[in-house]
Order: structure tokens, then sequence, then C-alpha cells
């Protein structure tokens, strides 16, 4: 046997291995594929559940008056925080602070259709602001599932001044579990947490419309 006849065997060979590995990568392929399409479908049907409920979700939420910043009385609060799950209420009198925390509000009550944005003026509902201990304006009352959960209070923890950007509220807000938040850290976070003041005495007061 010549070196051609040689060489043409062990190409033949060759050929006959990479045919064979090309055919079982194939059946792989194939396998896979049909794996990954069951599994698509599957994930597919999950995702559609959970787009539906998330529909029902939002329009429940507005329903509740969702996606709005808007004033209520104090009788309205009770009813309020027991219907929807988060509710950030903004105590307030016509000032500049309040407002500032006004402008911020409108623009997260839209883009935070999870939770409720109200605000009640504190010098015309007494007996609210001595309930919850509001004794700075602006407050803002954090409520989860019909309980204060936390205070922000004036602005010594969105940086000391006027001038904090929606974000950083935004972010506040998120640490507080009372929105869901999904962007990245803003850097005045890095700021230790100023302390709370006295009004956190009533951040775990069951809220209800009982004067008791």
């Amino acid at each position: 046997m010549d070196d051609s006849q040689i060489k043409e065997i062990l190409e033949k060979q060759v050929l006959t291995v990479a045919q064979a590995v090309e055919d079982k990568l194939d059946e792989e392929i194939a396998a896979l594929g049909r794996l990954d399409l069951d599994d698509f479908d599957a994930l597919r049907e999950r995702r559609l559940q959970q787009m539906k409920k998330m529909a029902e979700k939002r329009n429940r939420w507005m329903l509740l008056g969702h996606g709005d910043y808007t004033e209520i009385s104090e009788k309205e609060f009770f009813a309020i925080v027991k219907a929807s799950e988060r509710v950030i209420c903004h105590f307030y009198r016509e000032n500049w602070p309040c407002k500032v925390i006004d402008k911020h509000l409108s623009i997260l009550a839209k883009q935070h259709i999870e939770t409720r944005f109200v605000k009640v003026h504190a010098e015309k509902s007494p007996f609210l602001t001595e309930r919850l201990r509001v004794m700075v304006l602006p407050t803002l009352a954090l409520v989860k599932n019909a309980k204060v959960d936390d205070y922000v209070v004036g602005f010594d923890e969105l940086g000391g001044s006027d001038e904090f950007s929606t974000e950083v509220l935004e972010e506040r807000l998120s640490k507080a579990h009372v929105l869901f938040y999904e962007g990245e850290d803003s850097a005045n976070h890095s700021r230790t947490r100023a302390p709370m003041r006295s009004v956190r005495q009533s951040e775990t007061s069951t809220l209800s419309d009982d004067s008791d």
C-alpha cells in the first residue's frame, strides 16, 4: 500500500469521524432546541399570567386613586390607608418647603402607581397630626399595611436643603419599602442617615378612625 492510498484511507476515516461528531452535535442541538422551546412556552405562560395579575393590580390601584397626588381630609385618611398597602402622606402647610415636597411627590405619584400619594393640611387636621405626633413640617408619613412605618421629616435626610433631586427622595422612600425603586444608588446616599426625630415614637402605631 503506497503513501497515497494510506493518505486516502486516513482522510476517509477523518471524514467519517467528523460526520459522526457532526451528527451527534445535530442530535444534541435538536434535543436542546426542543427543551428550550418547552421552557420558552412555560416561561411565556408564566409571564402572561404575571402580566395579567399586574394589569389587574394596576386597574385596582387606579380605582383607588393611585397615579395622582391628591389632597385629602382627616377623615379620608383612615379609609385610604386601609384600602392601599402603601401610602405616602405629606403633612403640609402653605410654605415654600412644603411646595418643594409637593413638586417631587407630583412626579413620583405618576411614576409609582403601586403607591398612593396624598397630602393633608396639618393645621386643618389637629386630631391626626396629634395622633401621629407630627411636629415639624413638611413631614412625610410612610404607611404600610395601615401602619405608619417611617417618617421623612424636613430635608435633613435629603441633603439638608431644598435643592435635592426627585431621585434622592425616591431612593429614600424606596429604602422604607414604601415604593419600588430600580434605579442606581444616588451619591447622596453615601452619607450616614440622619437620626429621626421624636415623631418616630408613633411609627408602629396602628391607624384607625377611633379617638380612644
